[in-house]
This record gives C-alpha cells, sequence and structure tokens, in this order.
C-alpha cells in the first residue's frame, strides 16, 4: 500500500511538471500575497523608485515549486540549448500609483534569472536583487575553484528596460588572480582591471577604452546570462 501511494505521488508530480505552463500574473494588486501564484512562491523581493515618480515600486522573483525540464540557452543563445531539469524562475516587476497605492504589472520575464543549479559547485547562483538610482540591480556568482561573478543594471526608459552597465568578475578562490571587465552603455565606455584581488586596484592593471554596440540590450532582448558574446572570447 505505501508503494501505491509513492507511486502515486510520483506519478502526479511528473504529470504536473509535464504539463507545466508559466502563469499569467494578476494585472492590479494591492499586496504582494496577490501576485503569488499556486504552486509558486517569491524568493526574493524589493522596492524602491524604479520610474522616477518618488513612489516605492516592487520587483520580485518567483520560483516554482517543483522541476521541469527545460531548454536553457548557452553561447552564442541560439545553437546550444541544453535541456535541464530545474525549478523555473521569474522575474517580476510591478509600478505602483502613488494615487490608488495599487501596483500594476509592468515587467514578467522567465528567461533572465538563473536557476538554482546553473551555479556550479557554488549552488544557488542568484545573490540578492536590489534597487538604486531608479535601476534594476541583479548579482549571480558561481564557479568552482574558478569563480565568476555577474552584475546587471536595467533601467526603465521608453518602456522597456536597457542595460546601462554590466561588469564580469572572473577570479581564482584561493589565489585570487582575477580580471574584471566592466561596461558602462550610457556613457560607451570599457574598463579592463586585471590583476589580483586582495591589491584592492592598487598594483592591477587598468585598460580603458570606447564601447561600440548599436542598440542597448534589454531584458526582451538578452535571453539570459552569458548568451552574449560582446567580444572575442568574453560573455556577459
Amino acid at each position: 500500500m505505501k508503494y501505491i501511494l509513492l507511486l502515486a505521488l510520483f506519478t502526479t508530480q511528473i504529470t504536473k511538471a509535464q504539463s507545466f505552463s508559466y502563469p499569467s500574473l494578476n494585472k492590479q494588486v494591492k499586496h504582494i500575497e496577490q501576485i503569488i501564484p499556486a504552486q509558486w512562491k517569491a524568493i526574493d523581493t524589493v522596492f524602491g523608485d524604479l520610474n522616477n515618480d518618488k513612489t516605492d515600486d516592487l520587483a520580485l522573483i518567483l520560483e516554482f515549486n517543483l522541476p521541469i525540464s527545460e531548454h536553457r540557452a548557452y553561447g552564442d543563445n541560439e545553437t546550444d540549448l541544453i535541456k535541464e531539469f530545474q525549478r523555473p524562475r521569474v522575474l517580476v516587476i510591478y509600478f505602483k500609483n502613488p494615487q490608488s497605492g495599487k501596483y500594476y504589472l509592468v515587467t514578467q520575464n522567465n528567461n533572465f534569472i538563473l536557476r538554482a543549479n546553473e551555479g556550479g559547485s557554488l549552488g544557488d547562483p542568484l545573490k540578492n536583487i536590489s534597487i538604486a538610482n531608479n535601476r534594476l540591480l541583479l548579482q549571480f556568482e558561481g564557479g568552482a575553484d574558478w569563480r565568476w561573478i555577474l552584475n546587471y543594471e536595467f533601467k526603465y526608459s521608453s518602456k522597456d528596460w536597457n542595460l546601462v552597465k554590466a561588469n564580469n568578475i572572473y577570479y581564482h578562490a584561493f589565489t585570487g588572480e582575477m580580471t574584471n571587465n566592466q561596461y558602462n552603455f550610457a556613457e560607451r565606455k570599457k574598463r579592463l582591471i586585471s590583476g589580483n584581488l586582495a591589491n584592492q586596484n592598487e598594483n592591477n592593471l587598468i585598460n580603458e577604452e570606447a564601447l561600440i554596440f548599436t542598440s542597448y540590450k534589454t531584458l526582451n532582448t538578452f535571453k539570459k546570462p552569458w548568451t552574449w558574446q560582446i567580444s572575442d572570447g568574453i560573455f556577459l
């Protein structure tokens, strides 16, 4: 009997995973609890002004409670599609109306946030999301002995989320050897710092150059971290 119950539970979970679809979130809410669908949970939440109206908006990351099969992009974002069994994550952004006090859905992104098993030996790569200077800040970290940190700053403009700043830090956990590629898309500047983390830039080599690109990457055009080959051998 116990075996039958376990088998039934397992079959139910598989069926749920196979019939998975991303949720259609409430367009207008008064409280966070009205955002979170059944079988999902909020794993990070932040308040702050994102549209420069002096009112705190809301950004949160939702995670599904069961792993499913996902095809996730790597490398050039087109040819390297890897099937993985993991819990989907969704980035959600609501603007608050200062008159009504209600939150209005402006963004639901089902792809950009790395999943819990995409950080290598370090485990979950997702760090806390934050809001500063009307920008949404996302950070990820992963790897093993050699580790990576990815930082992204998105700014809301013309009804889209432009990537205005980013950096990719690659370092060794024990020796401190590192390279830090910094990108300022708003000012069209690139800065490369190489050396050792312990030096705190005192003896590190710094190289600056113009950053050439045709248009901003956005949350809609930037599939996920590690899929933009921004220069030869350098991914962001």
